[in-house]
């Protein structure tokens, strides 16, 4: 009886210690770090967020905030990879939400042992705090997506409040300009930047598009927007809302005759992420001026 006793208690010990040694491997492997390389913007910043950044060796040129991400080396547009780029960078893996291309690129990324994670792209509120849980089990990052989703959750709930005071709705339309294909592009009712125009009190005046249509005067003076935002990239390349307003069908709208367009960030806007409620507020500030 001793003797089963004994065996029983060799084998609970030799259970905790494979226990402990499992639970041990399990957070080293979450903590270990990793050199990566991140090609979609989104995932970017959610990375910095969660205090990993140190880990991102590359990025897409996309991947514009936080300022770190810029001094890091850049490995093409998230459509226009380039897989020569990213093999110098000797990354442990790669990450992207699947919006990526070129397929030869992606493909000799495989061939050549570069491990990918992909990552689904979030569009709603309750999407974004998932995609915080997913990043954070990579890092060991729990406690930091937790703070994350209850700050943005706090933003948010005080943008709902800060809306109410507005008695208008302004007309506004978004103007996008392309990197890679070099045209201004109108953004329709789906997408993002519509949802969180809709937080901030405005209202998509290119409700009848869907996704983003190239911008053509016709379209622009026929539904006379009272603002309009344009992206970082085109409004800088084009230099101030004076220029911009001498575009043709611009010219026509109160936007263009009252010069109220405005420069907004391409990552404030474009994608969900922790400082969504952040930028709603800022958002309802610029078009209710």
């Amino acid at each position: 009886m001793k003797i089963i006793k004994t065996a029983l208690l060799l084998a609970l010990v030799t259970l905790g210690i494979v226990a402990c040694t499992s639970n041990k491997k399990d957070q080293t492997e979450a903590t270990t770090k990793q050199r990566i390389v991140c090609v979609a913007k989104q995932l970017t910043e959610l990375i910095y967020a969660l205090g990993a950044g140190d880990q991102l060796v590359g990025v897409d040129l996309s991947s514009t905030y936080p300022p770190a991400a810029q001094k890091l080396t850049k490995v093409g547009y998230h459509r226009l990879l380039n897989s020569e780029g990213i093999i110098a960078l000797k990354p442990t893996v790669v990450y992207h939400d699947g919006n990526v291309a070129p397929e030869a690129v992606m493909e000799q990324l495989k061939k050549v042992g570069v491990p990918m994670k992909v990552f689904p792209d979030a569009h709603t509120i309750p999407e974004v705090k998932a995609l915080f849980d997913s990043l954070a089990a990579q890092f060991g990052a729990q406690k930091q997506a937790d703070s994350l989703k209850t700050k943005l959750d706090a933003d948010l709930a005080k943008a709902a409040n800060d809306v109410k005071q507005y008695k208008t709705t302004p007309n506004v339309a978004i103007i996008h300009f392309g990197r890679v294909i070099n045209n201004y592009l109108v953004i329709g009712k789906a997408g993002t930047a519509s949802y969180m125009l809709g937080l901030a009190g405005g209202k998509n005046v290119m409700d009848t598009l869907k996704g983003m249509k190239p911008l053509s005067p016709e379209i622009i003076s026929k539904a006379q927007p009272d603002i309009i935002l344009v992206t970082d990239f085109g409004y800088d390349r084009l230099g101030n809302a004076e220029k911009l307003a001498t575009l043709p069908g611009i010219a026509l709208t109160p936007a263009g005759k009252n010069k109220k367009i405005y420069r907004i960030e391409e990552h404030d806007l474009i994608y969900l992420g922790p400082r969504t409620g952040e930028n709603v507020q800022m958002l309802m500030k610029l078009i209710h001026q």
